[in-house]
């Protein structure tokens, strides 16, 4: 009963206490979440037999195990760097993708983002291959990314252009980017019923238009039969763009968060 003595005469646990163990707690998750399905996995069970080995040796008084443990543990930590570099890179990795650590990066991530955007834009007008791509701001387009089929992968050019293909399964229906990610592909968007629209807007044109009528999404559409590129926003479709300009609006839009609607074009829009 002497440990149970011991345990109840311990020190109340104070909240300094608590954060210490929600930490650890939360060190220990992520790093479990990290190594499952890898290598690693093995390497955690051989560290454990290795430790119970240790513990059980000096417990037994087995001198020459734990002396044979305790020498070769640190040629251990080297083999472990030299065998390991790839998981241990993409657990840094997977650390510097952390909440906090993403607030610093998330400019330049956009950056990027448009960049892939735009060149990925340029090819497709150039090929004169249909697509229209939709970057959510601040209203969430989950309802949208449900109904198409989720992918939520890495936005570069060449997705963009493997998606949009026409013998591509997920050609038919938007592209929407989340957070600098394609969360899906081949979802359908909302139609226009604005009667003042010109008779010359597709489909594609027109689910832009309905799309960003009912919140504050940016859609990018390329048209199949011309080429041409265009940025719809809060209903308002912007026609006729190269690449510097759809680059500049972009940022305009993406990274500042301009509220300011698209230019009215005239060949658009049907006067009363």
């Amino acid at each position: 009963m002497n440990w149970l003595t011991l345990l109840l005469r311990r020190p109340p646990i104070g909240w300094r206490d608590l954060l210490d163990i929600l930490v650890v707690s939360v060190i220990v998750y992520e790093v479990l979440k990290m190594i499952r399905g890898t290598r690693a996995v093995q390497m955690a069970l051989g560290g454990g037999v290795f430790v119970a080995l240790f513990y059980g040796s000096r417990w037994g008084h087995l001198e020459t195990v734990n002396w044979l443990i305790r020498n070769v543990a640190g040629y251990v930590v080297f083999a472990i760097i030299v065998l390991f570099q790839a998981d241990i890179r993409r657990a840094l990795a997977h650390l510097g993708r952390a909440p906090f650590f993403r607030y610093f990066a998330k400019t330049e991530s956009a950056e990027e983002s448009i960049e892939e955007l735009v060149v990925a834009t340029s090819m497709l007008a150039a090929q004169r291959i249909g697509a229209i791509i939709a970057i959510e701001r601040q209203i969430g387009l989950r309802n949208y990314i449900e109904g198409g089929i989720p992918l939520d992968a890495t936005l570069t050019y060449d997705l963009l252009l493997s998606v949009f293909q026409p013998q591509s399964p997920l050609h038919d229906g938007a592209v929407i980017v989340q957070e600098n990610r394609v969360a899906a592909a081949a979802c359908f968007l909302p139609l226009t019923v604005n009667p003042r629209l010109a008779k010359d807007l597709g489909s594609r044109h027109r689910a832009a238009i309905g799309l960003t009528e009912e919140n504050d999404a940016v859609a990018i559409v390329v048209s199949e039969e011309t080429g041409l590129i265009s940025v719809v926003v809060d209903g308002q479709i912007d026609r006729h763009l190269d690449a510097d300009t759809l680059r500049a609006r972009l940022r305009g839009l993406v990274l500042h968060k301009s509220t300011q609607p698209a230019r009215r074009d005239a060949r658009v829009q049907l006067t009363i």
